[in-house]
């Protein structure tokens, strides 16, 4: 059985573009066209919407999705049980992950367990909270870095509680304190993340009484630092995203502290692949390691 029209589809999909989707599989865009046509033909069916802002699903692409998506995913299970019974020479892993995960945890787990297990290929999703959990929801990812609270659905293994510290420019007044009031710290210029996902720093904040005085509103952590290193105003980053970080700033923890929950979740019920299962064995003798 061939499944790699179906998984064609759905990385064309996912991208919005059928030329990124080819670049990402390596075909070429003539090559992914034959597939699509194909697999439209198969259905009898237009299922995908092309023009010159992208591609789009029709209402009958939208009905079909979830049962292409099961198909692509029991294939899945099938070459992992192949693969586990043959001693589990190979397989794939769909990690959905966030930016600081990704730079301070994820390169040396996977490089450790990659001497185990060296024929494993990764393909990492990046998004935020929120996302990540509906990909793990829909089976879009095997596994996902992602906050607690989880939805419904989802069980996890607890990996750190993360402190939020206020980032502050070396010299500035608030510096000479060991910890910063919050409600204090949010009177002063702030720039804020853009990132507004269920608890994090956005909902945080917008529930205390005192309203951040947001100046600039900023998608990346690093721009975030180099802004304030530059004076610009503070901000409150995780100490996760703070490590490793060469820019002349002051970190401060706050009053009272404020964390985040980090979690390795996956789908709750479901058979869990053999890489899978071995994955989340390895993130939690390393988690008890570290």
């Amino acid at each position: 059985m061939s499944i790699s029209k179906y998984e064609a589809f759905l990385k064309t999909v996912e991208l919005g573009s059928l030329t990124r989707a080819a670049d990402a599989l390596g075909y070429t865009q003539s090559g992914m066209t034959y597939i699509l046509n194909s697999l439209e033909d198969e259905c009898g069916l237009t299922l995908l919407r092309r023009d010159r802002t992208g591609v789009q699903l029709t209402s009958d692409g939208q009905e079909i999705l979830p049962y292409i998506e099961a198909l692509c995913e029991s294939w899945r299970l099938v070459s992992e049980k192949r693969d586990e019974l043959k001693g589990m020479e190979s397989g794939h892993l769909r990690i959905g992950t966030f930016t600081s995960v990704s730079t301070h945890w994820l390169p040396g787990i996977i490089h450790a367990f990659r001497q185990s297990y060296p024929n494993i290929t990764f393909e990492l999703l990046h998004g935020d909270y929120a996302q990540i959990q509906e990909w793990l929801l829909r089976g879009r990812v095997d596994l996902g870095f992602t906050q607690l609270p989880l939805r419904d659905g989802l069980s996890s293994l607890h990996l750190k509680s993360d402190d939020l510290l206020a980032v502050l420019p070396e010299g500035h007044p608030l510096t000479e304190k060991a910890s910063i009031p919050l409600d204090e710290l949010l009177t002063e210029p702030f720039i804020m993340y853009a990132e507004n996902t269920p608890g994090g720093i956005r909902v945080m904040l917008n529930n205390r009484s005192v309203k951040p005085n947001t100046q600039f509103v900023v998608e990346d952590d690093h721009a975030i630092i180099a802004m304030v290193e530059g004076g610009l105003g503070v901000s409150v980053l995780s100490d996760l995203v703070l490590r490793r970080t060469n820019f002349h700033v002051v970190r401060r923890p706050l009053d009272p502290p404020v964390r985040r929950e980090i979690a390795l979740a996956y789908p709750e019920g479901r058979t869990l692949s053999v890489s899978t299962r071995r994955f989340i064995e390895y993130v939690r003798s390393w988690r008890e390691g570290d």
